[in-house]
């Protein structure tokens, strides 16, 4: 049966969606593939029909157990046979799945990553016929991604395995550049075809509210579009039940999903909105992966979201019938603190090491960083997140975003921006932004006086300005690249070279302004932590970036992700410390005699050439003090 004919008789279609059938060809010839494609845009397709028309089985790894059973259950209606194994089965119910896809029962078997290295698992794909293994959700593999999955690795020593290598296929919704290269270096893709379909959704409406009154806003909103379907984001449960029963209250037809609530209510909940029992749900993040439900007219979030991955996400589960549909964030300052919270929190998770958590926390913590500058920019909200994902136009005005539908007007604040670099210098580049803001506004807190902030030469040379307005250039400096932040939760703001543009009057820097933007509220002050920013000079960098290099290099060969072989920081330490023979090389933190006896030779002769062999300072010599 030739791929158009299988795409019409088992899955009802005439033709292919964008990208669908490169992807298709590629992998019937063989070759392995990475797709990159929005919410919507016909992911499983790529792999269920080569999967049909292939010899053997395909091995499909999965990290949502109701993903894999709604996929499961569509393919057995379309009369395809299909399995999953996972823990919603008992071991006997496992052991009957994988003896009847070795029968030759199943073409498609699905399974939870934490599956793959039991040994009856392995039995099973050591002796059948395995043609292809696509990873779904492939963005969990990365340590840069949003969802990263330590049990993920796993696939990687599960492709080694095979006595005659299938082909690897790869899927993800959000993948940023750095994702894409981690996703094709540590699966060890061969010649992929590579396929990003594009992320814009032109149906979607977006906007970011600031608001003291989101409750109020929002149950506005909703009563508004009473005739829609439509999904309610919470940070957390908490907010899910009080929304929730906010909107019961109302008369409003609702329903609630969160980890809280038993399997059975969660299940009857997400049956009543699909089924349009019930036309509105109040959820957390947790809600909504694999749900395939095309009439969903708007998506609000209560909160904002950790990261732009997770907001296109979830946004794009609005209009996938292709209607017009709207995604109004509503923000408040309080949120950062929440997300933050979150954050610091995430070590509940067994599955981590101590240092796969530092760094998925510092990770988590950048992309929190690019999420805030979302809620902030007054440019075209669909530009910023395209640019996110590394989609680039020269189109600056969508006309489908609240931006871009905003009247503005533009100020010039550059003897502002004058003042608050000055402020940062005399702060010795040592506080976040509320201090900043206080010490130009000359604000009598205990805190600030504590720092001893009212006896800086700024302090109060700004009192007659909003904090509001303060905050909103602060950020637009950020957002221009004349100011930086730490990687952390404390968000130490540091100078830029491009700063001094501004002093010498170089450039203008305006600001836009509108009557909806709301004074915002301050946030906690917190401590200082050094990142690799605040240790390594510019040579430390420049030395970092080389020794990154190598590790990359020796992670595509070795089909590791990198900070298995170094993290980042041992290369800083690396940096620091300038290590030219075994002896000193030990010295460095995270450098084991195993991790040595592999690796170690190899960054010292890397440290040696670019020094020179001359030991000389890479870090900030006040570094201790």
């Amino acid at each position: 049966m030739k791929k158009l004919e299988v795409l019409k008789k088992i899955f009802g279609y005439d033709s292919f969606r964008t990208g669908q059938e490169q992807i298709v060809d590629s992998i019937l010839h063989g070759k392995d593939v990475l797709g990159i494609m929005p919410t919507g845009a016909g992911k499983s397709i790529c792999y269920q029909l080569p999967a049909l028309m292939m010899e053997g089985i395909t091995i499909v790894v999965s990290p949502l157990i109701s993903l894999m059973i709604d996929q499961v259950k569509a393919l057995n209606e379309a009369g395809v046979h299909a399995a999953y194994i996972n823990s919603a089965l008992t071991e006997n119910q496992i052991t009957k799945a994988l003896y009847n896809a070795m029968c030759g029962q199943y073409k498609i078997v699905y399974v939870a990553p934490e599956r793959l290295e039991t040994n009856r698992f392995l039995e099973f794909v050591m002796n059948a016929n395995i043609s292809m293994i696509t990873i779904d959700e492939a963005h969990c593999i990365s340590q840069w991604g949003q969802d990263f999955r330590p049990s993920y690795l796993k696939i990687v020593n599960l492709i080694k395995r095979f006595p005659k290598r299938p082909v690897v296929s790869a899927f993800t919704a959000t993948a940023t550049q750095a994702v894409k290269e981690d996703i094709m270096c540590i699966l060890g893709l061969e010649d992929p075809t590579v396929l990003v379909t594009g992320f814009d959704r032109e149906n979607l409406y977006f906007e970011v509210r600031h608001t003291k009154t989101k409750d109020i806003e929002l149950l506005e909103y909703v009563e508004k579009h009473k005739a829609d379907s439509g999904i309610i984001y919470c940070a957390t449960r908490k907010n899910v039940d009080k929304i929730y029963l906010m909107l019961k209250n109302q008369g409003i037809a609702a329903t609630r999903y969160h980890a809280g609530l038993s399997n059975e209510v969660r299940k009857k909940n997400q049956d009543d909105f699909i089924y349009d029992r019930t036309p509105v749900i109040v959820a957390t993040n947790a809600f909504g992966m694999g749900i395939d439900k095309s009439n969903v007219r708007y998506v609000l979030h209560y909160n904002m979201p950790q990261c732009i991955e997770n907001y296109y996400q979830e946004a794009g589960r609005a209009g996938r019938d292709g209607e017009p549909s709207e995604c109004i964030l509503f923000y408040s300052p309080q949120d950062v603190m929440i997300a933050e919270f979150l954050i610091e929190n995430k070590g509940e998770n067994s599955e981590f090491t101590e240092e796969e958590l530092e760094l998925v926390k510092e990770n988590d913590i950048k992309r929190l960083n690019k999420m805030r500058f979302y809620c902030a920019t007054k440019n075209c909200l669909r530009e910023y997140m395209l640019n996110y994902f590394g989609e680039y136009t020269n189109k600056h005005d969508c006309g489908n975003c609240a931006n871009c539908n905003t009247v503005y007007e533009e100020k010039d604040v550059t003897d502002i921006c004058e003042d608050i670099i000055k402020c940062i210098t005399e702060s010795n580049e040592r506080y976040g932004m509320n201090v900043i803001i206080g010490a130009l506004r000359g604000s009598n807190t205990a805190r600030l006086r504590s720092y001893r902030v009212d006896r800086w030469k700024c302090f109060g040379i700004r009192k007659e300005i909003r904090e509001a307005m303060l905050k909103n250039i602060v950020e637009e400096l950020l957002l221009q690249g004349y100011l930086t932040e730490t990687n952390d939760i404390y968000r130490i703001i540091k100078l830029t070279p491009e700063c001094e543009e501004i002093l010498t009057g170089d450039v203008t820097i305006t600001c836009k302004w509108s009557e909806r933007k709301e004074e915002a509220k301050s946030t906690k002050i917190r401590k200082k932590k050094n990142g690799k920013a605040e240790i390594l000079n510019a040579k430390g960098l420049a030395l970092f970036d080389k020794l990154r290099a190598r590790r990359m290099e020796l992670a595509r060969e070795e089909n590791l992700p990198p900070y298995i072989i170094f993290s980042d920081k041992t290369l800083v330490d690396m940096c620091v410390k300038l290590p030219f023979t075994k002896d000193e090389m030990l010295e460095v933190t995270g450098v084991g005699e195993n991790k040595y006896n592999r690796y170690g030779e190899q960054f010292i002769q890397e440290i040696v050439d670019f020094t020179d062999a001359v030991k000389d300072i890479y870090y900030y010599k006040d570094l201790d003090e």
